[in-house]
């Protein structure tokens, strides 16, 4: 059976955090920084490192049956392709944004004004959208500075931290679209063994991220309090200690309410709290 394909970023802000995920999947590969394809020693996968822009297309046309790559990518090259899991990282925001001497302050007000982009297709659909008649100047790389040199009234482009539109005198004006990085397939290859596969394993590493695994000593008599709190990935495991009268409760807790938790089970009785990491989550 033919190896799946894989497309991924070759260098660029998706590139490193790709190749980690993929590597926490168990998946074996090496000179993928000297190479355009790396095949996989323990897996039926060879994974492609292309140009973020090329990568839908790619998928669209076959050459890969699956790929990691910016939402906002998928949105302006308005290809076809499977969406198939979130995967957390290279989050980001594109936003208008202006000089911060302008005196634009609603929206409607960007009409006749001319907006700079690496990103035409999705902004022409967003001041349709919004009944706006804008001049799009469309520019690849460098966006920011178009302002500065009189080029365009305002820019449109990703933003992370806000960094380098303060360093070039712009500010966030409005809010167009959320992105992160997605695992996007071929249409009609979502269900194939191997594509399953795959995506279980990512899955899994993905769940791991978002949880803690945790031990803790508590009494008997405060148990039924405590499992109150944890519901585990299906229950706790609940294990006698050796003092009488005492269990070793073994669970995992999401991330995102760890420190709300754990001030939890302190006032309900827990001691002795051991927090550890989690390699891999399979259900």
């Amino acid at each position: 059976m033919k190896p799946l394909k894989i497309a991924i970023q070759k260098s660029g802000r998706l590139n490193e955090k790709s190749v980690e995920l993929l590597k926490n999947c168990g998946l074996s590969f090496e000179n993928y920084k000297s190479s355009l394809i790396s095949p996989v020693s323990n897996f039926p996968l060879e994974i492609l490192f292309l140009r973020d822009d090329d990568i839908p297309e790619y998928v669209q046309d076959g050459i890969a049956d699956l790929g990691i790559v910016g939402e906002n990518v998928i949105m302006e090259t308005e290809v076809d392709v499977s969406y198939l899991q979130r995967l957390g990282f290279g989050k980001c925001t594109l936003k208008i944004a202006l000089p911060n001497g302008s005196e634009i302050e609603e929206l409607k007000q960007l009409e006749g004004k001319s907006i700079a982009t690496s990103y035409p297709v999705i902004l022409d659909k967003f001041l349709r959208e919004n009944k706006i008649s804008a001049d799009i100047r469309t520019i690849s790389g460098s966006v920011e500075i178009s302002p500065g040199l009189g080029l365009s009234d305002a820019i449109f482009d990703i933003v992370s931290t806000g960094g380098t539109l303060k360093s070039n005198g712009l500010k966030p004006f409005a809010d167009v679209i959320s992105s992160e990085a997605v695992l996007i397939g071929r249409k009609g290859e979502e269900n194939h063994e191997h594509v399953q596969d795959l995506i279980q394993r990512i899955q899994s590493v993905l769940r791991a991220k978002e949880t803690k695994y945790v031990v803790l000593n508590v009494s008997q008599e405060c148990l039924p309090e405590i499992l109150k709190l944890l519901p585990g990935v299906k229950s706790p495991s609940v294990l006698p200690l050796a003092e009488s009268g005492w269990v070793a409760v073994h669970t995992v807790i999401p991330e995102r309410d760890f420190w709300n938790k754990i001030s939890q089970l302190k006032a309900a009785g827990a001691q002795g709290i051991v927090v550890m990491p989690i390699e891999k989550i399979i259900l």
